[in-house]
């Protein structure tokens, strides 16, 4: 396709926050009070880009993780997902800010052992249930050494999430309404070595068929190295480092997520199942939520420590990263994960008005003077609306959510930039986003007025017409937080993100 830059119209904010925001560098690792209470449904990162993996290109991949910072030797129970919680994958293919498509995920743990009452060993002549989740190696084909098992279902909706069309997808190799979710890679001892661990659980990647879909889907549920990279604990320290490249070191010891893992909820899905009677571009964005009244058991079992129930409450939401770190303000933090796309606009002064640009200022002085062009109808395209003929849908309802045009094809893993659209790369972020975009360094820039100069476009360099070079002083300024990411350094096969860091030896 054609793509053209020059001409754009701007459009007002009403919605809102995105901005994907640059400073805050924690993509959504506990990004507000209320989450941070609730691990097991905190979205961490959402990612949605056409598939790069051979033969592949007719797909879309759409990767949400959830469960943040996870210590690998974080045992005796690790990382499973929560059985009253409601997670789901929203799609939105014409623009009106309004999901078409929901991937719903519920989750189940049962005790394995005599009648679901847990593995027992005999003590002294006692059969005496054991405290471990395995009691001996895994491998694939063989998880007969588990004490308990963790799967769960997966529900198309078609229409609005809570009173569409629904429709429960089979696991059809095992004649099944369930999918097995694999044990997290514990350590060594009970896998062998890394190469074991992703033979055992790439064996739970299922085709399946959706509806009204003709060619077969992909799903896979499970423990992943986080493929997030950002100098975490020095961002929140008043972003204790010079932000710009050349005062700080490119360096994965930066990256203070090198050593976590994450639970990632990926699809693999057609092209043609998604875009529906849009113009091809489709939105997307994650949710977790609970029922409205949980009711603590005093006398809790492993599959009844509580009772819930009530309407369902969204407690999180994902889409652009960086978004409710350093952009939504802390009144407000817990409103936007509960809130809905169409209910941006009550929000939108955190992206018209920004303050990251403000306190860079205040931090940094004039090596990072905060852009003048207020309000930053620059930014409301970048993250609110899309760009035209780039990912703008069939309608223009500004929202948070990443747009993806499914028509530009996916750039092979060896030639994408890391810098995404700003490097001339059209398939990268903020198009989509994939697991190799450095998010974190586009972000510093656009907030500090990157779209206010030409940028290096195929055809030639280009200004948006959104905002003047004068407008952004420091717009040119190469800010990076030192943790660098690229695709170089993920899967080229689905689910492209990494095989998790190992509980034992660390």
């Amino acid at each position: 396709m054609k793509t053209r830059f020059t001409g754009l119209t701007t459009r007002t904010a009403a919605a809102a926050l995105v901005l994907m925001s640059a400073g805050s560098q924690a993509s959504s690792h506990r990004e507000a009070p209320n989450i941070t209470k609730m691990p097991k449904v905190d979205a961490t990162d959402f990612y949605m880009f056409s598939s790069y993996e051979a033969s592949r290109e007719d797909y879309v991949t759409i990767l949400a993780n959830y469960i943040p910072l996870q210590d690998a030797y974080g045992g005796p129970n690790y990382f499973t997902m929560d059985p009253a919680a409601l997670y789901e994958i929203h799609i939105d293919n014409t623009g009106d800010a309004i999901e078409d498509l929901t991937f719903q995920f519920r989750f189940q743990n049962t005790l394995g052992g005599n009648a679901g009452a847990g593995v027992t060993v005999p003590v002294g002549g006692v059969d005496v249930a054991v405290p471990l989740r395995n009691i001996g190696g895994v491998s694939a084909g063989n998880d007969a050494n588990l004490t308990t098992a963790e799967a769960y279902t997966l529900t198309v909706v078609e229409g609005a999430r809570r009173s569409g069309t629904t429709t429960e997808i089979m696991n059809t190799a095992a004649s099944s309404m369930s999918f097995t979710k694999p044990y997290d890679y514990v350590g060594n001892k009970t896998f062998t070595d890394s190469a074991s661990y992703e033979a055992y659980a790439s064996q739970y990647i299922y085709d399946v068929t959706l509806p009204n879909c003709s060619e077969p889907a992909r799903v896979f549920v499970g423990q992943r190295k986080d493929p997030f990279a950002v100098n975490l604990g020095e961002v929140f320290d008043l972003v204790n480092f010079v932000p710009i490249e050349g005062a700080i070191t490119q360096s994965v010891a930066n990256d203070d997520l090198a050593d976590k893992n994450v639970t990632t909820l990926a699809l693999e899905v057609p092209k043609a199942c998604l875009v529906g009677a849009g113009n091809g571009s489709i939105g997307g964005w994650t949710t977790a939520s609970l029922q409205q009244a949980r009711v603590l058991n005093p006398a809790p079992s492993f599959d009844k420590p509580e009772v819930n129930g009530g309407a369902w409450v969204q407690v999180s939401r994902l889409s652009n990263p960086l978004v409710n770190e350093l952009v939504i303000g802390l009144p407000d933090k817990d409103l936007f994960n509960a809130a809905a796309p169409t209910q941006d606009g009550a929000l939108a002064t955190y992206v018209t008005n920004p303050t990251l640009p403000f306190l860079l200022n205040v931090l940094f002085g004039n090596n990072a003077i905060a852009p003048t062009n207020l309000p930053r109808t620059d930014l409301v395209a970048a993250f609110l609306t899309g760009f035209p003929g780039v990912n703008e849908l069939a309608t223009v309802t500004p929202s948070e959510m990443i747009r993806l045009n499914t028509a530009v094809a996916a750039t092979p893993a060896a030639s994408q930039a890391a810098l995404g659209v700003a490097a001339g790369d059209l398939a990268g972020f903020p198009n989509g986003r994939r697991p190799g975009d450095d998010v974190v360094d586009i972000a510093l820039r656009v907030v500090m007025g990157a779209l206010c100069h030409d940028l290096p476009l195929p055809g030639g360099a280009a200004n948006l017409g959104y905002c003047a070079p004068a407008d952004a002083p420091s717009g040119t300024t190469a800010y990076t937080d030192g943790a660098p990411v690229n695709a170089a350094m993920f899967k080229i096969v689905f689910p492209y993100v990494n095989t998790p860091v190992a509980g034992s030896p660390n």
